[in-house]
């Protein structure tokens, strides 16, 4: 199995009381310490612009400046969002973007990708919300325009939501080219979302990764509806790697993982949020499967593994104010699962070796 870290970045609520001078320090620091193990093959961040559950006036850093500044202060580490909203950027200046930061990273990106969900934040910034059909359509058009600019190096596209005339990607990105100059399948693709009829079918055509549903029963059932489509359009299932996102409460004693649950209520308190909806996020993050002693997260990822989950993306909530949680998943979790055939492996122009 493979972990990815999620960096606090504002979104969740996860910077509040620190000094906006102080952000990138932290965010840095966490990044360079998930590079130096190399039991943390990447790092995440959000595509969002506004705090969830309820939009605030607390920080929310934008996702492809991060990318970019991450790929200066690591070395090792692979850089993902989890993820892109088509929507937010036309996609051939997205592939621009994309290709200049797998440049500076030296062949690191991961290309998170979806339709985009939060219509608030939509609405905020002039982009409309369209039908969820309209958004999945562009998400469709987007990844193919994608994919032209990184492996031809300029993409052509007339459609419906999108349209470009030779738009060029130079250079494209390391991970587009082999060093003999030949076109390969360039920044690999995570599609997230587990829409059954259009999510998982664009997935079953473009995606290396998916990230749907992390429970156990719909990780299961995503799994069987992206199989379908796989054998629809005869494409091997095994070579799509699936993914999911969890929180971890983790604690040496069921009392320790209580403790680390009353200090996110009292965290989260202190923005205002109503009663309800901060009950809500509390019951939603106990509730999660990797809430528990080492052992019992243990077992749970094991379990899931055997269901075909074997890339972890891990937020810790308290991340930005305390790393004990981080270093007993690390010391007491990760040995026993993580895939370590892989480790040393090096992302350059485009291949592994």
């Amino acid at each position: 199995m493979k972990f990815g870290l999620f960096v606090p970045q504002g979104w969740r609520l996860d910077l509040v009381g620190i000094e906006a001078a102080q952000h990138w320090g932290v965010m840095a620091g966490l990044a360079r310490r998930a590079d130096a193990n190399e039991d943390w093959s990447s790092i995440w961040v959000y595509d969002h612009f506004h705090t969830v559950p309820r939009p605030t006036h607390e920080a929310t850093h934008e996702a492809w400046t991060l990318m970019a500044a991450f790929a200066a202060v690591t070395g090792r580490i692979r850089l993902g969002q989890m993820c892109t909203c088509i929507a937010y950027r036309n996609p051939a200046y997205l592939a621009k973007v994309a290709a200049t930061v797998d440049i500076v990273s030296e062949g690191r990106v991961e290309m998170g990708i979806g339709a985009g969900w939060y219509e608030q934040e939509w609405r905020a910034y002039g982009y409309g919300f369209p039908t969820a059909g309209e958004r999945l359509g562009a998400l469709r058009e987007g990844v193919e325009i994608l994919r032209q600019m990184w492996v031809d190096g300029q993409a052509t596209y007339a459609g419906k939501h999108y349209t470009v005339d030779g738009a060029i990607c130079a250079p494209r990105p390391l991970q587009g080219t082999s060093s003999a100059g030949s076109a390969l399948n360039g920044i690999p693709m995570w599609v997230a979302g587990g829409g059954e009829r259009k999510t998982l079918r664009i997935a079953a055509e473009y995606a290396d990764y998916t990230n749907f549903d992390g429970a156990a029963a719909g990780f299961a059932a995503k799994s069987a509806i992206l199989k379908g489509h796989c054998d629809d359009i005869g494409r091997d299932f095994a070579q799509i790697v699936r993914s999911a996102n969890y929180n971890v409460v983790i604690g040496s004693t069921e009392s320790d993982v209580q403790e680390r649950l009353a200090w996110m209520r009292s965290h989260y308190g202190q923005v205002g949020l109503p009663q309800e909806v901060l009950d809500k996020n509390l019951r939603d993050l106990a509730g999660g499967p990797l809430v528990g002693t080492p052992e019992q997260i243990l077992t749970r990822l094991q379990e899931l593994e055997g269901l075909g989950m074997t890339y972890a993306i891990l937020n810790f909530a308290e991340a930005a104010y305390d790393t004990t949680g981080i270093a007993l998943f690390e010391r007491e979790v990760m040995p026993e699962l993580v895939d370590r055939a892989d480790h040393g492996h090096l992302w350059h122009l485009g291949r592994r070796r």
